[in-house]
């Protein structure tokens, strides 16, 4: 997902049925490149065990929770988190007038003693912040976190749009790892 790209074979966006560049839910994170997915620099790991915060705060008994992951869960002694704190290499948030503050944990695939500088294609009406903006890595598997404050704007910024997109993208020597934004407003 990380990987795939945001252009056509002929270097352009890629178009939706009616032939216009396809917004991001048309496209997801985009077209799949197999040569960069065999290598992707960096991944955004998930464990089973990360899923049961959300699965309570879904509404799901301890007990179906359990026929999910196998074990013992009790939801009255977990915090419970919406999706967009899972640990996915996407943000699709609903934003109205409050910021928003989400987390996300990178392991290192690729070579040991890499950095990454975060790049920002920041939504239309929104601000945002990235923590910290340089991450540099010293061992393979190694794990670092970051986190993400999506500001709204002024209302009238947005004009009559209902939703917007952009990425942030972590840019090594030898890596893009491209992460889709999208944003609807309430």
């Amino acid at each position: 997902m990380t990987t795939a790209n945001t252009l056509n074979l002929g270097g352009n966006p890629i178009t939706d049925q009616r032939h216009l560049p396809a917004d991001v839910f048309a496209t997801g994170a985009g077209h799949v490149n197999p040569v960069k997915a065999n290598d992707p620099g960096l991944v955004y790991d998930i464990q089973p065990e990360y899923y049961v915060p959300y699965l309570c705060g879904l509404g799901y008994s301890d007990k179906e929770i359990e026929v999910i992951v196998q074990w013992k869960v009790k939801c009255s002694d977990v915090k419970s988190i919406p999706e967009a704190q899972l640990n996915y290499p996407s943000f699709s948030i609903l934003l109205g007038s409050e910021s928003q503050f989400y987390t996300r944990t990178l392991t290192n695939v690729g070579p040991v003693n890499a950095t990454y500088r975060v790049e920002l294609e920041v939504p239309l009406a929104l601000g945002m912040s990235v923590n910290p903006s340089v991450i540099s890595f010293s061992e393979i598997n190694e794990k670092i976190s970051y986190s993400v404050d999506f500001l709204p704007q002024v209302k009238e910024n947005r004009g009559n749009h209902t939703f917007a997109q952009g990425s942030l993208t972590w840019i090594s020597d030898k890596h893009a790892v491209r992460v889709p934004i999208s944003v609807i407003f309430k």
